[in-house]
């Protein structure tokens, strides 16, 4: 059994780790296991950025209902069956839930088994605070909002959004008792009858802006997984299509799709996030790929913006139609805070194109890419590495993919001195060259030599600053903090140089070895930070929790060198925690003792977690090794 704990280094957020999340991205619904949305934590609809109700109760006056099974199909539907307690157990009460193109669809039926007849009455609870995603996440106090209601419907308003129920057929009854619209149906049911009640609920007038519902990628998925790992694939691929977007941009004749991050938080698109969840995913599809990259290319760099943080070239963080003010963060729309999403772009057009994507579709996106290496290398000039410094207004202070502000760390717990340079950001750019001189050569363009002396020349300067040396063996620092030193303390980043080739055949062997010391694999997952550090906290967002998708690309490389040891360890740590969280992985987790402990506030579903997920689950049925594993010659 899995513990949960409240998180130690985000105080006050809304927590998840109990509720039962149904999802049709933009859409998603969040509510207790019984079905039941209560005006507590993060529960509610949500609707991009923006939570359109913040409860539905469903109760019969006076009766207790009790919840005998839920069962979640596909990501987008749930069923919820029960009765209702004392003299009326005879009554069937069944929950029906579809969420489809922004709103949600409750159908609730009652059917009454007894050999008599029953009257009863129907009540209906329903409420919206039409917050803020961000605000909903940080814990913040929400005003409710006084609804308008009829017999049909109830409105919720604020400037910029309007949230609406309606009823299919009308109520009887219809009131406001406070900030709740409170419908009720009084139901007389003859014996065997049955009776259904239609309850639709999201934004009123339609679909905010923003990204657009799209269908399922249609996944080639290759010999099929076998026992107990079918449950955790094809829970993985249901969740891959329930967070599935496509771009409002894309021209007529296309559909280009990607992955938004996770829900319910990051229900957008991310550059690192959805690059990584298209690489892991290449096997399956290159369709996904080829939309992520055509999404992200409409929105490259053009110019320099301090507030955004926006380059020429440079690939976007993230996309908020009205921005996202939080936490303390200040992002606009199109922020572009990132270090390694241009990188890793650049190595999705490589493996996409050796994958089987079409010339023509490769060769138009060749000027986004001649712009990207332009960028890498603007931004590795001055310090021969790629570098972050982090925003000093409203942005974020770490730039890789351990972006909270503690997320880099010395063996003696010390918050490493920005401007940082990450090691696996080296070992993407590196790719991301050797990959760019492949494409352009290939294609006739001119700047491939140019781009292959520039990766060498990186890794020679990488192979001399980022090595240590400590009794355990050698390893890549995390870092080069602001004076140039190597971060000491073995941490998960090490890993994803494994399938870059910037490493040696023996360099990676070390690495590997690294990684297979049971303070980085504690029988879980790869941990983020060795438990050797002073700074190893497992219930930390970055300092030695659990990620899947970093254990993922860890596997995969591992598996990649040939060393299927310890890939298979780290993998079979991946699914056997899996089962605890229902073969539905979160954002990240905790191991401690051989136990898993769950972080309250990980999105659930997560996109780069789920594809991780069938990476993994591939590799250990014996599905062939993604080519971008074994680096670019």
């Amino acid at each position: 059994m899995r513990r949960s704990y409240a998180t130690s280094d985000r105080p006050g957020q809304a927590t998840l780790d109990e509720l039962l999340t149904v999802l049709a991205a933009p859409a998603m619904l969040l509510s207790d296991p019984d079905g039941q949305v209560r005006p507590e934590g993060a529960q509610g609809l949500y609707v991009g950025d923006t939570r359109y109700l913040s409860r539905l109760e469903i109760g019969i006056d006076g009766v207790d209902l009790l919840t005998r099974s839920t069962r979640l199909d596909d990501a987008g539907t749930a069923r919820f069956d029960g009765e209702l307690g004392g003299d009326r157990a005879a009554v069937r009460l069944r929950r029906d839930r579809t969420l489809a193109d922004g709103r949600a669809v409750e159908l609730v039926e009652l059917h009454n088994t007894a050999a008599h007849a029953v009257a009863l009455r129907l009540v209906v609870r329903a409420r919206s605070d039409l917050a803020a995603t961000a605000v909903v996440k940080s814990g913040t106090a929400v005003d409710t909002l006084v609804p308008q209601v009829d017999l049909r419907r109830a409105r919720w308003s604020r400037p910029g959004a309007e949230a609406e129920l309606v009823a299919e057929p009308a109520a009887g009854e219809a009131t406001t008792v406070g900030s709740d619209a409170v419908l009720t149906w009084p139901v007389h049911l003859k014996a065997g009858e049955r009776w259904s009640v239609r309850l639709t609920v999201g934004p009123a007038g339609g679909m905010p802006a923003g990204f657009a519902p799209a269908k399922p990628i249609p996944w080639n998925v290759p010999d099929a997984a076998t026992g107990y790992l079918t449950t955790l694939l094809n829970r993985s691929l249901a969740d891959l299509d329930g967070l599935m977007l496509a771009d409002p941009h894309a021209p007529d004749d296309r559909c280009d799709r990607f992955t938004a991050a996770g829900s319910p938080w990051f229900c957008t698109l991310f550059g690192r996030d959805s690059l990584w969840s298209a690489r892991l995913l290449l096997p399956l599809s290159t369709e996904l790929a080829a939309g992520t990259l055509q999404v992200l290319a409409r929105r490259q760099g053009r110019r320099h913006d301090v507030r955004s943080e926006e380059d020429p070239g440079k690939i976007l963080h993230e996309v908020r139609p009205g921005g996202l003010r939080a936490g303390g963060l200040d992002l606009p729309p199109h922020y572009y805070g990132t270090i390694d999403a241009t990188s890793l772009w650049c190595c999705l057009l490589h493996d996409t194109w050796r994958a089987g994507l079409a010339d023509d579709e490769v060769e138009a996106l060749l000027p986004n890419l001649e712009l990207a290496l332009a960028w890498i290398a603007h931004t590795a000039q001055s310090t021969g590495f790629l570098t972050y410094r982090g925003s000093s207004g409203g942005g974020l202070a770490n730039q890789g993919w351990k972006d909270s502000a503690g997320g880099v760390r010395w063996a003696d717990g010390t918050v490493a001195a920005r401007p940082l340079a990450l090691c696996e950001v080296q070992g993407y750019a590196y790719a991301a060259a050797r990959g760019g001189a492949a494409l352009l050569n290939a294609f006739g363009r001119v700047g491939a030599r140019q781009w292959r002396e520039w990766a060498d020349d990186l890794a020679a300067r990488f192979r001399s600053a980022f090595w240590i040396d400590d009794p355990a063996g050698r390893y890549p620092a995390i870092a080069l903090d602001a004076a140039g030193r190597p971060v000491t303390g073995p941490a998960s980043n090490m890993a994803h140089l494994l399938s870059t080739g910037l490493l040696t055949a023996a360099e990676a062997d070390q690495v590997a070895d690294r990684l297979a010391r049971p303070d980085l694999d504690g029988g879980c997952g790869l941990r983020t930070l060795s438990s050797t550090s002073a700074g190893f906290d497992p219930l930390t967002y970055h300092c030695g929790s659990v990620w899947p998708h970093d254990t993922a690309i860890a596997v995969l490389g591992l598996a990649g060198i040939g060393r299927h040891d310890a890939a298979r360890s780290l993998g079979e740590g991946l699914v056997s925690a899996a089962a605890e969280f229902d073969n539905r992985l979160p954002e990240l987790y905790a191991e401690i003792d051989g136990e898993i402990v769950s972080y309250a506030t990980a999105c659930r579903p997560q996109a780069w977690a789920a594809a991780g997920a069938v990476a993994v689950a591939g590799y250990l049925s014996g599905w062939p090794l993604p080519e971008w594993t074994r680096g670019i010659s």
